[in-house]
């Protein structure tokens, strides 16, 4: 497998007014042990410079499976169970296939 058939996810969490620190303590809180995950390759929080109060995940996993392991897994679900709490939108995901 090479890198370009990875899976590369980018994905934005809007958070309601006055909950910005604590999406992004909730976020931080679920790094460490979401890239000890099988098949994690990155997954890196930012916050964005142009929309103030959003987090944008840039994740890379080796495939769907990875994904959905994740997606079902304890640190993800503990964060997901909050987002009616600290997010103003759904979460948006856009998935990218690398091309070179």
């Amino acid at each position: 497998m090479t890198d370009t058939d990875h899976i590369h996810l980018i994905a934005h969490l809007v958070a309601k007014t006055g909950k910005e620190q604590a999406l992004i303590d909730a976020v931080l809180a679920v790094v460490p042990a979401v890239r000890e995950e099988p098949g994690c390759i990155a997954y890196v929080p930012h916050l964005s410079r142009e929309h103030p109060g959003t987090v944008v995940m840039v994740e890379a996993w080796e495939d769907q499976a990875a994904i959905d392991a994740h997606t079902a897994g304890a640190s993800f679900t503990a964060l997901a169970a909050r987002f009616d709490e600290f997010l103003a939108e759904p979460l948006r995901l856009e998935t990218l296939r690398r091309l070179a």
